[in-house]
């Protein structure tokens, strides 16, 4: 699913870094860009979108008061400089409450909030076998991040100060991370068998006692890590 979305903000410079990250995501499809929370009121009512990035500080309507007069708003993550105005808007169940100046890895986490609340409120359509909404991983290295479809990966490698993310595709991506910290980050659906490897368990394709298959790929299981791999694979 790619998700539909309005900017709302009235300044120039803000509007164009918005438009600029809801395109390098290549998850999202901008519809309109607002520069008062009537133009957004006005938007909604012709082009209902799935997402708003809305500014708090607008001429004459807030964005606060905004939501207040919306009957169904989309989902909204704020973006503002001002952090004062956090409560007044988690009262109104928005995805996320993101400061300025905005960076793009803090740009992806909030869409990631919104699409892991999509995905968990759409149990039927997954149990139907429609489409599923994906997850992403998102490493940062240098000015860049890299956007990583979680069903893409197959396993991970420690490289002393570094960790090499192999693709299904056979594309590998070296970044400056620790697997320590990347472990952390992940959903159980990944498993670390060794000191140097962490793997995707729903690519496995056979296991013993010593070692995991990824079709021809054989990866070993740490002496450490033997009885806690065994329990997750088996449980």
């Amino acid at each position: 699913m790619i998700a539909s979305c309005i900017i709302a903000d009235d300044e120039p410079l803000a509007q164009d870094l918005l438009k600029k990250y809801v395109e390098e995501s290549g998850i999202l499809d901008l519809k309109g860009v607002c520069a008062s929370a009537l133009e957004v009121s006005l938007m909604l009512r012709e082009h209902p979108v799935d997402l708003l990035f809305l500014d708090i500080q607008m001429p004459k309507l807030s964005g606060i008061d905004l939501l207040k007069v919306l009957k169904t708003p989309p989902a909204v993550i704020i973006t503002t400089a001002h952090r004062e105005y956090a409560i007044d808007g988690y009262a109104f169940d928005i995805i996320d409450y993101v400061l300025k100046p905005i960076t793009f890895d803090r740009f992806l986490g909030a869409v990631e909030k919104f699409y892991s609340r999509q995905r968990r409120q759409s149990p039927v359509q997954a149990s139907l076998g429609q489409s599923v909404l994906p997850r992403f991983v998102y490493l940062k290295s240098g000015t860049k991040t890299h956007q990583l479809n979680e069903a893409s990966i197959l396993y991970i490698e420690s490289l002393k100060d570094f960790i090499q993310v192999t693709l299904e595709n056979g594309q590998k991506i070296l970044v400056k991370y620790q697997i320590s910290k990347i472990e952390k980050e992940l959903p159980p659906s990944f498993l670390r068998i060794h000191k140097s490897f962490i793997i995707n368990r729903n690519k496995i394709t056979a296991f013993s006692t010593a070692e995991i298959e990824i079709g021809s790929l054989k990866i070993p299981i740490g002496y450490s890590y033997k009885d806690d791999v065994a329990g997750k694979l088996r449980s």
